[in-house]
């Protein structure tokens, strides 16, 4: 018999998980307390994850989707208004890409022994859509460049990127004005501006346990205005996620890389660059839980 055709991917997994996560945060969602003063609203939010990520002969390709759903607290809408007791629905669409320089030139010249092992060019995109009455539908674009560090075991990457976003606001359209039009404030193209991503997966195993950290850290600059009229100014807006990962498939059975198990914490500031001076419920403390398998 012939033999199979080799793949075109070196590496290619495929997961499929789901976790749960709060308090979240979600700007300007707020609640009145007895006092009569506003604050934030926190919400529970449970999450299923598509994953998928391989490497080619030239670089390596990124793909997640998440689809979140929110607790009665953040209610579900359209633009007409609010539907109570019904938590939203967002999906968010990440794709991620690196073409190797030293892969497409054939040449270690971008190796640094002990710091960097690889130099390339990055690319992505970021999607979502959440069904409240802010129609949330955002677009946004990554390029710049990647650099993957020389660790001994597992990775840690460091991107530096220029980063571009369009989204919508499906407050605007209202406003102290009678009689000026608000509503083309609801397409909403923000500057272009730096950003920076580390991802990173590093193996625990001093721990007798096949345990690893695995996180991200993205830090995206101010981006331009944004409000009902673009009254307010973004911020530097910041978020990690780290969450601590135990292989199951390999404590119990001696089949690694099959079922994990994983707790964390996601710290967001300024979420999505909102002024908390302007914003309330801009800030996010949210612990992690969940379990994932991997398709292969």
């Amino acid at each position: 018999m012939a033999a199979p055709p080799p793949s075109f991917f070196n590496f290619s997994d495929t997961v499929v998980s789901y976790r749960f996560q709060g308090p979240s945060a979600e700007p300007g969602l707020r609640v009145q307390r007895p006092d009569g003063q506003f604050v934030g609203r926190e919400v529970p939010k449970t999450v299923i994850n598509l994953f998928h990520a391989n490497a080619w002969a030239y670089g390596t390709n990124l793909l997640s989707l998440d689809i979140l759903r929110s607790g009665s607290q953040d209610p579900a809408g359209n633009q007409v208004g609010r539907f109570e007791g019904v938590g939203a629905t967002e999906f968010y669409l990440i794709y991620r890409g690196v073409l190797s320089l030293n892969k497409v030139f054939d040449t270690q010249a971008l190796a640094i022994p002990g710091f960097v092992k690889d130099v390339g060019l990055s690319f992505g995109a970021d999607v979502n859509t959440k069904d409240t009455t802010f129609d949330s539908e955002k677009r946004a674009g990554t390029f710049g460049l990647s650099f993957a560090f020389d660790v001994p075991a597992g990775f840690v990457n460091l991107k530096v990127q220029g980063y571009k976003e369009f989204s919508r606001n499906g407050f605007a359209g209202y406003g102290p004005v009678p009689g000026f039009d608000y509503a083309h404030f609801r397409s909403v193209e923000f500057k272009m501006t730096p950003e920076f991503e580390i991802t990173y997966t590093i193996p625990l195993p001093f721990t007798g346990l096949p345990l690893s950290l695995a996180g991200f850290n993205t830090i995206v600059l101010p981006k331009g205005r944004y409000g009902r009229f673009n009254e307010n100014d973004t911020q530097l807006e910041f978020v990690s996620q780290t969450n601590l990962v135990l292989d199951v498939g390999q404590l119990v059975a001696g089949t690694p890389n099959r079922v994990e198990v994983f707790a964390g914490f996601q710290y967001w500031h300024n979420k999505f660059g909102g002024d908390p001076r302007r914003t309330l419920n801009t800030e996010e403390k949210a612990l992690i839980a969940g379990v994932a398998y991997h398709l292969k």
